[in-house]
């Protein structure tokens, strides 16, 4: 018998998927195994498809131990796993994996895949977003309850740009907050309204929240990653599995719930109750796609009355038009 269990095969949506090693354990601290995680995306099938499907997704692999982003279909991969063309910041062009049926998601945790991490686009137009995401982050000496505190002051935020925001937990010790929103404005422009609404954010609760891209400017603060809204920047779609200890799952809640759980409450033992009980909490959030107008003007009032443009972009990228130097303040040389 080989080491870690003889291959099985799962039905999923018509398709067979083989599993090879079911019986390898991942989470050591929970016995948690390859088996577990497979059949974890077998039962969140149907609302992970909802929540990226058509999208463009880069695989998040885990092998003995060490882990890499998949961004190009990996070979070998079958007829049926669907791919998109997506477009670095470089230039470079790539086919993705782009989910159209349940059995991608089972297949790709065959390869060791824990996370998705869907593009914010669909697979007819990859060049304009048709959902903003903010990334609630707190510092390490933070946690959960102080990005609850701040997701809650970020959907006023929306709420007053004319947005719904979606909120679910990270997987760690944040929250992801999702807009659907018309696929009307590029990478650049959704990118200038998140840095707009997380500048509003700050004004609210300068003490909690800050948008500073440098760490050394932050005071411990809870950072609102605005360049998960770059091109080719992605968060850990819903339902996806994390690389913890716990193996937490990022969890879709309602802005009720979000306050009344904790961080570690969703992993792949508990999703199962949870999607039961639930269902599939974001599954109105397809209803109704909104406009970024209101942001935007947020965006040229700050740049027209406060001279607050355009903000770093992570350091692999090109130089951007409009952006300041792309220099550590403290390391910055004197004009």
């Amino acid at each position: 018998m080989p080491k870690h269990g003889d291959p099985v095969e799962y039905e999923v949506g018509g398709r067979t998927v083989r599993v090879s090693s079911p019986d390898k354990v991942y989470f050591p601290q929970r016995g948690i195994t390859k088996r577990q995680v497979v059949e974890h995306y077998i039962t969140v099938g149907g609302p992970l498809l909802r929540a990226i499907g058509e999208r463009p997704t880069t695989l998040k692999r885990y092998v003995e131990g060490d882990w890499f982003y998949a961004k190009r279909v990996p070979k070998g991969a079958p007829a049926w796993v669907d791919t998109a063309e997506i477009t670095f910041p470089s230039g470079r062009k790539a086919d993705e994996v782009c989910p159209t049926e349940p059995a991608v998601f089972a297949w790709a945790a065959n390869l060791g895949t824990f996370d998705f991490h869907p593009w914010p686009v669909r697979r007819s137009d990859v060049d304009h977003p048709d959902e903003l995401r903010i990334d609630v982050d707190p510092p390490d000496r933070a946690g959960f309850a102080d990005a609850v505190e701040v997701a809650v002051v970020v959907r006023e935020v929306l709420a007053d740009a004319g947005l719904t925001g979606w909120p679910k937990t990270s997987g760690g010790r944040g929250v992801h907050v999702l807009v659907r929103i018309r696929p009307e404005w590029d990478f650049v422009a959704v990118r200038h309204a998140v840095i707009a609404l997380g500048r509003e954010v700050e004004r609210r609760i300068p003490a909690k929240a800050t948008i500073s891209w440098w760490k050394e400017e932050r005071g411990g603060r809870v950072f609102l990653d605005y360049n998960q809204a770059a091109r080719d920047r992605t968060v850990a779609s819903a339902w996806s599995v994390r690389g913890t200890p716990r193996a937490t799952v990022s969890t879709p809640l309602t802005w009720d719930l979000l306050g009344e759980v904790g961080a570690d409450d969703f992993d792949v033992l508990t999703i199962p109750a949870f999607l039961v009980e639930h269902g599939d909490l974001h599954a109105g959030m397809d209803e109704e796609a909104f406009g970024l107008e209101t942001a935007l003007e947020w965006y040229e009032r700050d740049l027209r009355d406060h001279g607050l443009g355009d903000l770093p972009y992570p350091p692999d990228y090109p130089k951007m038009p409009g952006e300041p130097k792309r220099v550590q303040p403290s390391k910055a040389r004197p004009e």
